[in-house]
């Protein structure tokens, strides 16, 4: 502030001669004149002369305005825009600066002269023109011109107002300002407001301070917290460089075979002619082989299709003649079974018959014939019994076998209705889904996707995610063909709803989104995988084929990442698809398939193997179709159709269910029976062991048991004349059968001979069929290796020049990152996985403690605001301090400095009285800011000292003059102006006046003097310092200023 101050009221040195003296001024529409000048100015004194109206004021206004005073300064108007002409659109003042001397401003940029030009325009806006490049305000101040200054220029009205004033007050007013020691006065004033209201500002500041350290101390504490996250930054970063290099050295060893392969290549061109010539030799030998051994073979397959038919009749006729052997040896042992059981039935008769014989008592006769009769009855009761039973086993196996069979049927129906149920809610759910796509492509792909899309992108802008997932992958997905629809869907099924990831980050994120929608093991498969810009250059892995296009090149994939995804999942490239099934067959499995081609699928969803065939189950798709409709007409009659045929199996199986209820029941009801025979067998069998085991002795009927001993005999004897029969018959048979598979293993023999010279013959064509295949196959191999060779070289030579560019760009982006190349031994892999591992561990430690740059950047606000505050107070106080101590040496100066002033007005005023032998007295009043003067004509002792209201016109303006010459002796100017001064004064006053003024204008010939007069001045010596400039007499008709007009103008403005 006191550096800026210190400019307006620092006193000058003595301007040098010839510096910042006027030479002359022009006016243009200024006031009442069109044209004014321009007029010459001497360099010390000019008295500018002319009648009422011939512009001497305007002269002066237009200095005053020209250097830049305000239209106040010169009271003749509030505004710039007042000094336009009437009828003119704007003025124009031009003043020309004398710039000599040895001490002229830069004389070689500006010249000797500088010239001001100012544009005054009709809103009072104004525009400086200056020859020279240094702005009005600084060459001002460099001249030293003070235009507000009534010492440098003194108008009438200033006159009136401070010189003509009867108040002492206006009088000390007029000489602070002359001295510019009311300009120092309030620059103090506004200095020591500023430094109340900078205590003001240092009282704010120190409680602030505490509460900016406090919050730096949390902000310190807090980045110490997390200074480990610092070095693992670090760490960060020197794996940063470490992979910048290490792509570096993957590219440059990646180069190398490259590099090698083009050297192997150039050096076989030899090789492939002779490898060529070498297996069409081979071939020819191969296919001479194969036909010779075909031959052969022939004629050996001959001789077994000849011996094949009675091969076969034999085998029959040995089956059929060891049938009959077989029974008749089954019909043997019954026989001789039966012989062992008569045998032991007839040794238990005779023991029976010889017991009765022996027992002493016997039984009547009547009773014996009752109890027989008896059990008689009972034995046929029990054999009819038992045949009942028996019966009602064969119904119970009846009834069994049938509710078997109608589980069965019913388990298979069941089976068969679960399945149509799962297909009819299977399509029921894809019809929903193709109705929701129709005003959202997306629930195609499921309902839940929409959803979970939103909460992906969501997640995204969270900063959940590093790179936000792609997917479902067939929403990227269209067909260039849609016949090709069904094939393309069964050949990527699940991963058309699958996403992708960028890193197993994002991975562990999006399975956490899923888990919301879609319940465990029913969530869409995620696959990471690094994002790409750009698809895989498959060019030299992929199938070609002249009719049909593979997956990859029949599909519009919208992603570069979801194109690089299948590639990698499903090898599309390699994939053909061709929409006859039979010429899929005929590409795939009769010749062999195109060169890289894996398999192929059918319009119809086939898929198709070189050695294989699979049947596709889908028949519709159910992703890709672009005919909605038409995909929901035709889902529609499906569901209709299974609908109707849930219904049959669900009438079936009631029907199946009613049928097995009423043979369980049929099946329950005979086992009662079954159980009731039983029980009445158990008792006629006990009822028929007591009548056998009566303890009293019974009459035996011998005659009956010896009869049926007879009986049995005939029985024996009848069973071993059927067994000799059998025995013969059997012995005829197997000599018969032993003829028949003699013959029988004769022409198996003969087969066998035959299939053994046979099989080493097929050996020897299918070996000789492979070497014809492998010289064939060894052939096309070097013949397409002979054609590929030279554009092989070409492709090798421009993948390495592709090399060597990349590598360039690798080197430079690495050098970007790390200047100095760097050692690396590890693989980018390897780094990569590291750097991910860092990265996860500081967002980690970011998550739990916060961003670390956030948390830096917080610090080191923190610390600057502190320091900040801490370091304005400290320099308020400091400036305060430095404050007090300049400002009370500089008031202490100020006073010196104004009693100077004081004392050396009071010696000019009193010594320029004398010259008229006046006396008088000026005194100052500093506290109550007061200037009185007093002047008495005459001599000091003839009378007392008079107030200048006291004097006459004359006098009082001799003195006023004498004021003005003494302010003149102490306050520095280039110029002087002075406007009438005479106008109030006698003649010999005026003369004694003029004496004054020109005898101080030849002892300051460094300054210039201009006095306006309306005075002729014939009487002024002539001089070559004088110079007078006569005014030309107003024009006829000119008008006055109509200043009443402009300033009520202005005040509606």
């Amino acid at each position: 502030i006191l550096k800026k101050k210190k400019s307006t009221y620092c006193m000058k040195n003595i301007i040098p001669h010839g510096m910042g003296i006027i030479e002359s001024i022009q006016l243009k529409n200024f006031m009442c004149h069109s044209m004014l000048g321009p007029f010459q100015f001497g360099s010390n004194v000019n008295f500018v002369v002319g009648n009422n109206g011939s512009g001497k004021s305007a002269v002066l206004t237009a200095l005053i305005v020209g250097l830049g005073g305000k239209a106040t300064t010169t009271n003749r108007g509030s505004s710039l825009k007042v000094f336009v002409k009437d009828g003119e659109t704007s003025a124009d003042v031009s003043i020309t600066l004398r710039n000599q001397g040895k001490d002229a401003f830069k004389p070689g940029v500006y010249g000797s002269s500088i010239i001001v030009t100012q544009h005054i325009s009709m809103d009072g806006s104004r525009s400086y023109k200056l020859k020279s490049k240094t702005g009005l305000a600084i060459l001002c101040f460099i001249f030293n011109f003070k235009v507000d200054n009534p010492v440098s220029v003194l108008t009438q009205e200033m006159s009136k107002h401070f010189l003509q004033s009867k108040n002492e007050g206006d009088k000390y007013k007029f000489f602070m300002k002359a001295t510019q020691l009311e300009q120092m006065k309030a620059d103090y004033s506004y200095i020591m407001e500023t430094k109340s209201r900078t205590n003001d500002q240092i009282g704010q500041g120190v409680g602030r301070l505490q509460d900016l350290k406090q919050h730096y101390v949390e902000k310190e504490e807090r980045y110490k917290s997390i200074a480990f996250v610092s070095e693992m930054q670090t760490n960060l970063e020197d794996l940063k460089h470490k992979m910048a290099w290490a792509v570096v050295n993957e590219t440059e060893k990646e180069m190398k075979p490259i590099k090698d392969s083009i050297d192997i290549e150039e050096g076989r061109n030899e090789k492939y002619d002779q490898k060529l010539n070498e297996w069409q030799v081979k071939v020819n030998e191969a296919e001479e082989k194969y036909k010779a051994i075909q031959d052969k073979l022939e004629k050996i397959s001959e001789e077994a299709q000849a011996l094949q038919p009675q091969c076969v009749c034999l085998k029959a006729d040995v089956q059929a003649k060891r049938k009959a052997y077989n029974e008749a040896e089954a019909h043997y042992n019954r026989s001789r079974t039966e012989l062992k059981r008569l045998e032991k039935d007839d040794e238990q008769l005779r023991k029976r018959i010889e017991e009765l014989k022996n027992s002493a008592d016997q039984v009547s006769e009547s009773e014996k014939l009752e109890r027989q009769k008896k059990i008689t009855q009972l034995k046929e009761q029990l054999k009819i019994v038992h045949d009942q039973a028996a019966m009602m086993v064969q119904e119970m196996d009846q009834f069994q076998q049938a509710i078997y069979k109608s589980k069965e049927e019913h388990a298979r129906l069941k089976r068969e209705e679960l399945d149509v149920k799962q297909a009819l809610d299977s399509k029921q759910r894809h019809l929903k889904e193709l109705t929701d796509s129709k005003t959202n492509r997306l629930k195609r792909f499921g309902q839940h996707v929409p959803v979970l899309l939103e909460a992906i992108e969501d997640a995204h802008r969270k900063g959940h995610f590093k790179r936000k997932p792609i997917g479902p992958l067939g929403a990227f997905i269209s067909l260039k063909d849609a016949e090709l629809t069904l094939a393309v869907e069964t050949c990527l099924k699940s991963l058309l709803q699958a996403f992708c990831c960028d890193n197993h980050h994002d991975e562990r994120t999006l399975q956490t989104l899923m888990s919301k929608f879609y319940p465990s093991g029913y969530r869409p498969q995620i696959i990471v995988s690094r994002f790409r810009n750009e698809v895989y250059d498959v060019r030299p892995r992929s199938v070609h084929h002249p009719e049909f296009p593979s997956v990859l090149t029949a599909l519009e994939i919208d992603n570069a990442v979801v194109a690089n995804c299948l590639i990698d999942m499903r090898s599309i490239e390699t994939i053909l698809l061709i929409k006859s099934n039979q010429k899929a067959r005929e590409v795939m499995q009769s010749n062999r398939p195109p060169k890289n081609c894996r398999e192929a699928f059918t319009a119809e969803g086939d898929q198709v193997f070189e050695r294989r065939y699979y049947s596709s189950d889908n028949t519709r798709p159910k992703f890709l179709s672009k005919d909605v409709e038409a995909e929901i007409s035709h889902l529609q009659e499906e569901v209709e159709n299974k609908m109707a045929q849930l219904s049959t199996f669900q009438h079936r199986l009631r029907s199946i269910e009613n049928e097995t209820r009423q043979n369980e029941d049929y099946l329950n009801h005979c086992r009662r029976q079954q159980k009731e025979l039983q029980m009445k067998i158990r008792r006629i069998n006990i009822e028929i062991a007591d009548l056998e085991n009566v303890e009293e002795h019974q009459s035996v009927d011998i005659s009956t048991l010896e009869d049926e001993a007879q009986e049995n005999k005939y029985k024996m004897e009848s069973v071993k004349r059927d067994m000799e029969q059998q025995r013969g018959k059997m012995e005829e048979l197997k000599n018969i059968l032993r003829v028949a598979e003699h013959k029988l293993e004769e022409i198996k023999e003969k087969l066998h001979q035959v299939e053994e010279i046979a099989s080493p013959v097929k050996d020897e064509l299918n070996q000789a069929d492979l070497e014809v295949e492998k010289s064939k196959h060894h052939w096309q191999h070097y013949e397409e290796k002979q054609k590929e060779h030279l554009a092989s070289i070409k492709k090798l030579k421009g993948e390495l020049a592709a090399k060597e560019k990349e590598l360039k760009e690798k080197i430079a982006q690495a050098t970007q990152i790390c200047p100095q190349r760097i050692e690396v031994n590890r693989t980018v892999k390897s780094l990569d996985t590291e750097m991910n591992r860092l990265r996860d561990k500081i967002n980690s430690e970011r998550d739990h403690h916060g961003n670390r740059e956030e948390i830096i950047k917080q610090l080191l606000e923190a610390k600057e605001k502190y320091q900040d505050a801490e370091g304005k107070v400290k320099n308020l106080k400091k400036f305060i301090k430095l404050l007090d101590q300049i400002m009370t040496q500089r008031y202490k100066m100020y006073q010196q400095f104004r009693r100077c002033l004081t004392l050396r007005c009071k010696l000019y005023f009193d010594f320029l009285l004398c010259q008229r032998s006046y006396s008088g007295k000026m005194s100052f009043d500093h506290k109550n800011e007061t200037l009185s003067i007093t002047v008495q004509p005459g001599d000091i002792n003839k009378a007392a000292l008079n107030d200048m209201r006291s004097l006459s016109g004359g006098e009082r303006s001799f003195s006023t003059v004498c004021f003005i010459l003494s302010l003149w002796s102490i306050a520095e100017s280039p110029f002087r102006c002075l406007d009438e001064f005479d106008v109030f004064m006698d003649m010999v006053n005026r003369r004694i006046a003029m004496d004054m003024m020109l005898k101080m204008a030849d002892s300051q010939r460094h300054r210039q003097f201009i006095l306006l007069t309306p005075q002729s001045m014939s009487s002024l010596p002539t001089s070559g310092l004088i110079r007078i400039l006569r005014m030309q007499d107003p024009e006829r008709g000119q008008t006055t200023l109509n200043f009443q007009r402009r300033h009520q103008e202005e005040e509606e403005d």
